[in-house]
């Protein structure tokens, strides 16, 4: 039997899951198996699956398909099974459950309604259309402890010594052994005092000891290059994100501000009681 089923992340897994359109696609109120009277139907099992975490996308259909249609009729065999009422966990449980499945039945309507073609262009003309293109830079580094040791290896470096070698011979940075190499980056990954020292240099040039809050740095700027700016299709998914969830929370805004809500129910308690799952009963 399958593990317990996990919720998926609210609006990703409904943006992933949005069914493809199918040709003559199976009818989802085909009955797939009976337990008494109680049918059991393709739609079910299509639900099951939607919320089963992605490690299941390598088991074998033909595994799987049996797999989640065994699950559905031990369920629904236990289901069957209970004499009695309900215990008030399981009661309470079933309370969010609806909430939870009600709750992202919205979250889609109303995500999916955001991302239009329009809505699309203009985000993307927003972010990215009127955007100065940014320079990028190569550069390498030397981190020691003192400005002394510094200054003393940009004499070096000027006499001709080579910088990679002194970088994996003195730097103290864990991209020494690799001469000091950093690859390519743009303005906010590194320091700001590090960044605005880089950003000074020509290409070839070695800056004067530079400090920052990890030591004292000697840079050489290898290489700049001005970064490209994204097409509407290399960033429609991240676009559309941002859209799904921009409207989420206008929306939850909206119904909070039309909504009569009270939390003041939870003034005095103590936090701690999140996690009293002694209170519930087995």
């Amino acid at each position: 039997m399958f593990h317990k089923l996990v919720a998926p992340a609210l609006i990703a897994a409904l943006a992933a899951t949005t069914p493809a359109a199918a040709q003559d696609a199976p009818d989802l109120d085909k009955v797939m198996a009976t337990v008494g009277e109680t049918e059991i139907t393709l739609g079910h099992m299509l639900a099951l699956r939607a919320t089963l975490p992605q490690q299941y996308n390598q088991i074998p259909a033909d595994v799987l398909f049996k797999g989640v249609l065994d699950q559905l009729v031990q369920q629904e065999l236990l289901r069957q099974s209970h004499e009695g009422d309900l215990s008030a966990t399981a009661r309470l449980r079933l309370d969010n459950e609806e909430r939870a499945v009600t709750a992202s039945d919205v979250i889609s309507t109303v995500t999916e309604a955001a991302v239009t073609p329009d809505a699309l262009q203009d985000a993307y003309d927003s972010e990215y259309a009127e955007s100065a293109e940014e320079t990028e830079y190569r550069a390498a580094h030397i981190l020691v402890e003192t400005e002394e040791k510094a200054q003393s290896l940009v004499e070096e470096i000027n006499g001709g010594a080579n910088f990679a070698a002194l970088a994996q011979e003195h730097s103290t940075g864990p991209s020494g052994p690799s001469g000091g190499e950093l690859g390519w980056f743009g303005a906010g990954v590194m320091v700001p005092e590090f960044f605005e020292a880089v950003a000074a240099l020509e290409v070839g040039e070695v800056s004067a000891p530079v400090q920052t809050q990890f030591g004292w740095h000697v840079i050489k700027l290898n290489e700049t290059r001005v970064k490209a700016r994204p097409t509407l299709d290399e960033v429609r998914d991240e676009l559309a994100d941002t859209l799904r969830r921009q409207a989420l929370e206008a929306h939850i805004a909206q119904l909070e501000t039309e909504a009569e809500v009270d939390r003041s129910g939870s003034d005095g308690m103590s936090p701690d009681l999140i996690n009293r799952f002694d209170l519930l009963e087995n």
